[in-house]
């Protein structure tokens, strides 16, 4: 399945009910031609799902069957529109693709915000604490004043009395910034804040910066996601990576099995079919961050601590009685 194919299934996936990935390149879901099971609503007889190049459609209870491109078209015509001009600009062809031309709509440019500040590593403060954790302080930047900054950029705090300095990550999506978090410098109880310029953009760290023909790396931080290979990090607890076409996914939490709430992630993305790093014995230290400061070859620890399942479900149950 190409990456159009699944961005495309992911911003159809909020129009089909009881809609989960399975496992990589199947779907599931109610079907929206019959509307499933009149007796039962919790059964999901319709799939999408990939057949060498393309995507097709299939349901189990209807017997309808068609492609990605026509099951789109049915489903919901603007995401279809939007579908045939992507697959259109990628050259593929075909008589399971599309036979009709795109229509082309022109938008006169819009001007994108850009970020006027220093880098961290121009300034003491952020480059110090940035070096001492093995952070390169050229990737992120320095607000002295974080309130008055961000709603330069956009309204935001009513208030900029007791304003503070914070390190500027920026999040970026097809080279645009659409975001940024301000993480803070000295002690406080809320280390992170989260801005974002255009409401319907992807809270992740790294978009621009993946290959998606090869296995992506989901970490909890965006300072984690950097010291791995092919790495994003999500920026808020509603980021939806299925609507970014992003169908290999690691997911990687931080190494605390006595922390409920990471526990039910696991245990939840486990369920949902994707791949999960399970840490092993003997390593104590929380995050990536720490493992990296005690001097761990992180990369190779989470190449050959990859699992998915039965096999992530029984590592995944001794992992929580360390």
């Amino acid at each position: 399945m190409d990456y159009v194919d699944s961005k495309f299934i992911g911003l159809v996936s909020s129009r089909l009910e009881k809609f989960k990935r399975v496992k990589s390149n199947l779907y599931n879901f109610r079907c929206p031609i019959c509307g499933d099971s009149k007796k039962n609503k919790s059964k999901t007889r319709g799939y999408l799902y990939a057949v060498k190049a393309n995507t097709n459609f299939k349901c189990h209870n209807c017997g309808a069957s068609m492609s990605l491109n026509n099951f789109l078209k049915q489903v919901d015509p603007a995401v279809h529109k939007q579908y045939v001009l992507e697959k259109f600009k990628e050259g593929h062809t075909g008589r399971n693709f599309v036979t009709e031309e795109p229509d082309f709509k022109f938008e006169a440019p819009k001007f994108k915000k850009k970020l006027k500040l220093p880098k961290a590593s121009e300034d003491p403060r952020p480059a110090g604490y940035l070096t001492a954790r093995k952070l390169n302080p050229d990737n992120f930047y320095y607000a002295k004043h974080f309130k008055k900054f961000v709603n330069s950029l956009k309204q935001t705090f009513d208030d900029e009395k007791h304003d503070e300095e914070r390190i500027i990550i920026p999040l970026y999506y097809e080279k645009n910034l659409i975001g940024l978090q301000g993480r803070s410098i000295k002690p406080n109880p809320v280390k992170y804040i989260t801005v974002m310029l255009d409401d319907d953009a992807p809270k992740i760290y790294g978009l621009d910066n993946i290959r998606r023909d090869a296995p992506v790396y989901i970490t909890e931080g965006p300072f984690d996601s950097t010291f791995i290979r092919n790495a994003i990090a999500m920026c808020g607890a509603d980021a939806n990576v299925d609507r970014w076409g992003i169908s290999n996914r690691v997911w990687i939490y931080d190494n605390e099995p006595r922390n409920r709430e990471i526990v039910n992630r696991i245990s939840k993305t486990i369920d949902s079919g994707d791949s999960v790093v399970i840490w092993p014995e003997g390593i104590d230290d929380k995050d990536i961050n720490d493992m990296v400061m005690s001097g761990l070859d992180v990369q190779s620890v989470i190449e050959s601590n990859t699992y998915s399942g039965l096999q992530a479900k029984l590592k995944f149950t001794t992992w929580k009685k360390i």
